[in-house]
């Protein structure tokens, strides 16, 4: 059998606290081989080779980790005997770290992100159930070319569409109106969809050569928001996401700094499974997010400016993934 290899990143799978409690726990305090030597069904579905990558509360994930871990990836990924990869994480960002992931490995082998909402001291962890099933959906055959997806309470999830929906509930992975793609149930992977957007070899971002990326700020729209902090993000940053209310919109005084601004805008919304296209954006020098949240908007439009800062391509991009 050809083997999985397991990142691990830290984050609540990895945590310990006081026994039989889900909260007051320390995030990242067992290893990569504590996580598999708790779970020894995983030796029955592949030999596993692990990596530390890091050991963090996934709110202390950095670009330079998400490089890091990329391009460990693709060097693997050029193994034969490798047949897929897992990389444990905070449910926190761990959206952010699968996008950035689906845009930037170069391999069609699988590459799945898991974590756990419980810690591993608690009455019923999560993780461990979670850690087997991401490595069956890694070292199946059919999980090729799918991108990268993350598996949680037996679902399959593509990392475009997956999102953390709960502060607290064992399922707070999910997808919204997306859904999952596949189940795992026994070991077996069963997969139903395919992503309808360009992911890992079909991509245009090259990120060997890269030591950090570029600075995005997020801008959250709410009742008397203050404009000066669009002023603010814009003197510091490359680009902008806006995270607006309803359809992305926002109000007069967001708009009349937006349109003043010489940094790409891009216009994504805080509600929940939005689709923000350009014909109905406030702003026409701005930016459509499509149906990207706004972390995930900043993840691409961090990459976007890697290659082009012309505005029309960027839009493009928005549109291809």
């Amino acid at each position: 059998m050809r083997k999985v290899v397991i990142l691990a990143t830290g984050g609540t799978i990895a945590g310990v606290g006081r026994k039989g409690r889900s909260l007051g726990y320390t995030s990242g305090a067992l290893s990569a081989d504590e996580l598999i030597a708790a779970v020894p069904e995983i030796a029955s579905v592949a030999p596993v080779e692990t990596v530390q990558v890091c050991n963090l509360n996934s709110d202390d994930i950095s670009a330079t980790i998400w490089l890091d871990l990329a391009k460990r990836i693709n060097a693997l990924s050029r193994d034969d005997g490798v047949a897929g990869f897992v990389v444990t994480h905070g449910t926190d960002t761990l959206e952010e770290t699968a996008y950035f992931l689906n845009l930037t490995v170069k391999t069609r082998k699988p590459v799945v992100l898991t974590g756990s909402m419980r810690p591993s001291t608690s009455i019923s962890p999560d993780g461990p159930m979670n850690l087997y099933e991401s490595v069956c959906v890694a070292a199946a055959k059919n999980a090729c070319n799918r991108g990268v997806m993350a598996v949680f309470s037996d679902r399959i999830y593509s990392a475009r569409s997956v999102t953390k929906t709960n502060t607290y509930h064992v399922m707070a992975i999910s997808a919204g109106q997306s859904g999952a793609i596949g189940v795992v149930r026994d070991g077996d992977v069963y997969l139903s969809d395919w992503p309808d957007r360009a992911h890992t070899c079909d991509t245009e971002f090259d990120i060997e050569p890269l030591s950090a990326l570029p600075k995005v700020g997020i801008c959250y729209f709410a009742v008397d928001s203050d404009p000066d902090v669009i002023r603010y993000m814009a003197e510091r940053c490359e680009g902008i996401v806006i995270a607006g209310a309803g359809a992305g919109e926002f109000s007069r005084a967001y708009l009349e700094v937006i349109d003043s601004l010489s940094v790409p805008v891009v216009i994504s919304s805080r509600v929940n499974d939005s689709l923000i296209t350009q014909d109905t954006l406030m702003s026409k020098l701005a930016i459509a997010s499509d149906s990207l949240s706004p972390q995930k908007a900043a993840v691409l439009l961090r990459l976007g400016l890697t290659v082009t800062r012309d505005i029309e391509k960027l839009r493009g991009m928005f549109l291809k993934y």
